[in-house]
């Protein structure tokens, strides 16, 4: 590829300025994106990042500035998809009634015609095959019967596929969210690959080291308004925190070493009449592990479901959720912020079967500055917040409750690092106070800060791994070992 072609403009937002009411959500922000590179996105939930995407990919129009598309000005989703941009977002947005190839032809409206079903399935799996090879993924069932990442791996696969031509920018948002670590692996392959050729990515995560060792360049927002563009080599994790604004800290803390005393708070047979037994005691973080999909989501399910016969809440709750799919079983999308927080904790908050208006106020107003919702009205829907602030009132939902235990389903999906250290640090000093923690998450980094782990294989326990035994190396033999359990 010659350098012309290479500092070819594919998008070019200049000057951006947009506003809700009073909130600047992009004050004068510049993004720039040229033909094969990939450009690495980051920055605090709220600095703006969503709202630069939503403009170049056609969905929101600036209030100021200029929005080129390989040089020729344009606006709107019709002009962005006619210029080649593609974008997976956050909030997946596939049809979940509809199949694989059903939702292929609603992003590819070229696929029409008689046997249009056939070439959509040709295309998402041999699209699926390059990206995530031996993904085992069933392309004739409807997206409703998959589990969130194969919808992630799907609609990552619908975005980079091409009929007549590839796309030439790829916008990911937090792709790998949902993602276990050898399918992150594979996409990131892939994205080099990809840019190699001549397409561009813009990539957004929270995940530091995906954006390191992927970005040709690294952009940092903070406050609607690009404080750093510079080449990927430039930076460190230590020097792209504190570009973002936050205090690098230390994320190891001194895991638990209290003995055990009476029954555990948890338990649970060997499932499916397999490896070992689950057991978790007061004060304990446990970390559940293994390749996505194998178990640990539904294990949560069933512990949860074996202390509550239902989804009613109870007055004294002795357990709470925070469910890893927000969209889908998370928030109450017409709702409020301070609504949705404060709906798991309505017992401790009424009197005579009425809420206590100002105690709710308080609860969410505490909440609200303990773990930095970013809004200046918790009125507000919960809509209006960004994925990871959404993700930030969940967290707090169950926290805010009297329950004992807390089971937790991949929480921190499309968090900030400033906001995970925070709440790490509760994790850790509610657990000191007797807090019990259940924790499927997909980061290593958030799975060694527990006190033991249960890999999973297969749905079943197959290895339980404490204190410095529990590393990424052990987690990945245990997951693909065909040994017994250890």
């Amino acid at each position: 590829m010659t350098e012309t072609l290479k500092r070819q403009e594919v998008v070019a937002a200049r000057g951006i300025r947009v506003t809700f009411g009073a909130v600047k959500a992009l004050d004068g922000a510049d993004l720039v994106i040229h033909a094969g590179e990939c450009v690495g996105l980051v920055g605090h939930n709220g600095a703006g990042k969503s709202t630069i995407v939503n403009v170049i990919n056609g969905g929101l129009s600036p209030h100021e500035g200029s929005l080129t598309y390989c040089d020729s000005e344009g606006h709107g989703i019709s002009a962005a998809r006619a210029s080649g941009v593609r974008c997976v977002f956050q909030e997946l947005s596939l049809c979940p009634n509809l199949t694989v190839g059903e939702n292929a032809r609603i992003m590819h409206a070229e696929l029409k015609g008689w046997n249009w079903r056939g070439r959509a399935l040709e295309l998402v799996e041999a699209q699926l095959a390059q990206i995530f090879p031996g993904h085992a993924i069933d392309c004739d069932s409807s997206v409703d019967d998959l589990s969130i990442a194969e919808r992630q791996m799907v609609e990552i696969a619908i975005s980079f596929a091409g009929i007549e031509a590839p796309p030439k920018l790829v916008i990911l948002d937090e792709p790998t969210s949902s993602l276990d670590a050898g399918q992150a692996a594979q996409l990131m392959a892939y994205i080099l690959s990809f840019v190699a050729q001549g397409g561009s990515v813009l990539l957004i995560s929270h995940i530091l080291g995906e954006i390191l060792s992927t970005s040709d360049r690294i952009v940092v927002m903070k406050d609607g308004r690009v404080v750093a563009d510079r080449g990927a080599r430039e930076f460190t994790t230590r020097s792209l925190v504190e570009a973002m604004g936050n205090v690098v800290r230390e994320q190891e803390f001194s895991r638990a070493t209290a003995a055990r005393s009476g029954q555990p708070v948890l338990s649970m047979p060997p499932r499916r009449g397999n490896g070992l037994a689950f057991e978790a005691w007061r004060g304990e973080m446990i970390g559940l592990a293994g390749l996505g999909g194998h178990g640990q989501t539904e294990a949560l399910l069933d512990l949860y479901l074996d202390r509550n016969s239902n989804w009613w809440p109870t007055r004294r709750r002795e357990i709470a959720f925070v469910a890893g799919d927000r969209s889908l079983n998370g928030t109450f999308p017409l709702w409020s912020i301070l609504k949705n927080l404060s709906i798991a904790s309505l017992s401790q908050l009424s009197t005579n079967r009425m809420v206590d208006r100002a105690r709710e106020e308080t609860l969410g107003a505490s909440w609200k500055k303990r773990i930095e919702i970013r809004t200046p009205d918790m009125e507000n829907r919960i809509l209006s917040l960004s994925g990871g602030n959404q993700q930030k009132v969940l967290f707090a939902r169950a926290l805010a409750t009297t329950a004992g235990t807390v089971l937790m389903d991949d929480p921190m999906r499309g968090v900030d690092i400033g906001t995970k250290q925070e709440v790490y640090e509760i994790l850790r000093s509610e657990a000191a106070n007797g807090r019990t923690f259940v924790w499927y998450s997909t980061e290593m980094d958030e799975i060694r800060l527990c006190d033991r782990v249960y890999v999973f294989r297969e749905g079943a326990i197959v290895a339980e791994l404490t204190g410095d035994d529990i590393s990424e190396k052990n987690v990945l033999a245990a997951s693909f070992s065909e040994g017994e359990a250890a």
